[in-house]
């Protein structure tokens, strides 16, 4: 009974239009009552899912990519790119693609890719003759990329929910994201082409070899933002809440003194986003854990492992079953209350199959992000339509190739352990 009122609550509080967050804190101290625990545990549990260190690098993340975006950077890393891959049939498309992968591995966020590259391509695009919903279509399904290629606050989150016990580092989520992040931009990047070719679309000239080095040397500045945050925490000179803090420093740095581009009034306005991103973040982390620890009180992932392991004996149906919870889940709710939901659900029984809790790590990421993109609540979608001025149901009409190439990628994360593994397994020995 206890765990029907809390889903019960939870579901009538997103149904009457209560924002996520709220949703979760309400359900979950509404169940502390009925049960008859005392109330100031469950405020306890609140504070507790955000009074840890680790998280002070979310912060300083989501400022170094709000300074990077208003301070130049976005753009000199779309100029490389457009010098890079420009010349291809549907170039444009393609150095949508690998702009997000460039900057998405820099702000580690896809909202933050989609406003920042949004605003500068789509319009572009739209000028040199792409269709409206080819260029709202590319940007927001490669936004992705921000979400899993390092650095990238939702996998603190997601090492956070998978617990300090179980002696996984947040280096090895870095590494482990670096080759599925490229994988999926190559798929996205076919995808690209093969609809460009399909409608016509016509390559740009190539620059000149010349003209890719001015823009390469131009960007090394901004790249090395996110070398040295990975690098810093990967060789053990910083902790991740250090390299987020200097990273903020350089990129400050870099902006102000290297590019001269940043203004007093863009200085003001990437400080009130970040502000405005990080308080909704942690409300959002703070009223989830209080409601993971209700599911757990009421032992729903051991419930949940005997559920799905009583349906099938086969870990491929088991894996498929998870990917489509995961992303029907992603398609509704928001991505870093999800990941501290979901994490202590569906872990053990990936880890029962024998997959380990980092490749899990990289599957449940590409799901939700594929939840952004995706209606009815697709915070992605919604933001790359704002930017591209086109209506949601023209966009989603003629998405689907992306989402496919998605699909492939993701395929291939779940079952091919490799892709994952590799980097974690060679640096770490």
């Amino acid at each position: 009974m206890g765990l029907a009122l809390l889903l019960g609550i939870f579901a009538l509080c997103v149904a009457l239009g209560t924002p996520v967050a709220f949703a979760l804190g309400i359900s979950a101290i509404s169940v502390f009552w009925y049960e008859g625990l005392p109330l100031v545990v469950g405020f306890q549990r609140i504070i507790s899912g955000i009074n840890v260190f680790s998280l002070l690098a979310i912060p300083f993340f989501i400022f170094a990519g709000e300074l990077m975006f208003h301070g130049g950077i976005a753009m000199r890393l779309v100029k490389f790119a457009q010098a890079a891959v420009g010349a291809v049939r549907g170039g444009l498309g393609i150095v949508n693609v690998f702009s997000s992968m460039l900057f998405g591995g820099i702000s580690g966020s896809a909202i933050a890719d989609i406003s920042a590259l949004g605003s500068i391509l789509i319009p572009v695009m739209k000028d040199k003759g792409y269709d409206a919903d080819y260029a709202v279509n590319v940007t927001v399904t490669s936004s992705i990329a921000g979400i899993i290629i390092p650095p990238s606050h939702n996998m603190i989150i997601y090492a956070i929910a998978v617990g300090a016990g179980s002696g996984m580092s947040i280096s090895s989520l870095f590494l482990a994201g670096v080759v599925p992040g490229i994988l999926m931009c190559i798929c996205l990047a076919l995808a690209a082409y093969l609809v460009a070719v399909k409608r016509g679309y016509r390559a740009e000239q190539f620059p000149g070899w010349e003209a890719l080095l001015f823009a390469f040397f131009g960007a090394i500045p901004g790249l090395m933002t996110a070398v040295i945050i990975v690098g810093g925490v990967l060789s053990g000179v910083f902790t991740v809440t250090e390299s987020g803090a200097f990273g903020v420093i350089y990129a400050f740095l870099v902006t102000l003194i290297v590019y001269r581009s940043l203004t007093w009034e863009n200085f003001k306005i990437a400080v009130n986003q970040s502000v405005k991103t990080t308080a909704m973040v942690m409300i959002l982390i703070a009223c989830a854990a209080a409601f993971a620890y209700m599911l757990t009180y009421y032992r729903v992932p051991t419930m949940m492992v005997g559920f799905m392991m009583g349906l099938t004996d086969n870990p491929i149906l088991i894996l498929l079953m998870i990917n489509a919870v995961l992303l029907l889940l992603g398609m509704i709710m928001d991505m870093a209350a999800l990941i501290l939901i979901c994490t202590p659900i569906f872990l053990p029984v990936a880890m029962a199959l024998g997959m380990d809790p980092v490749q899990f790590g990289m599957v449940l990421l590409v799901n939700l992000g594929l939840g952004l993109c995706t209606p009815p609540v697709g915070s992605c979608l919604f933001v790359g339509c704002a930017v591209g001025k086109l209506p949601m149901e023209k966009a989603v009409r003629t998405i689907w190739p992306f989402y496919l190439a998605i699909f492939v990628a993701l395929m291939l994360i779940t079952f091919v352990p490799a892709i994952s593994m590799t980097l974690p397994n060679l640096i770490n020995g």
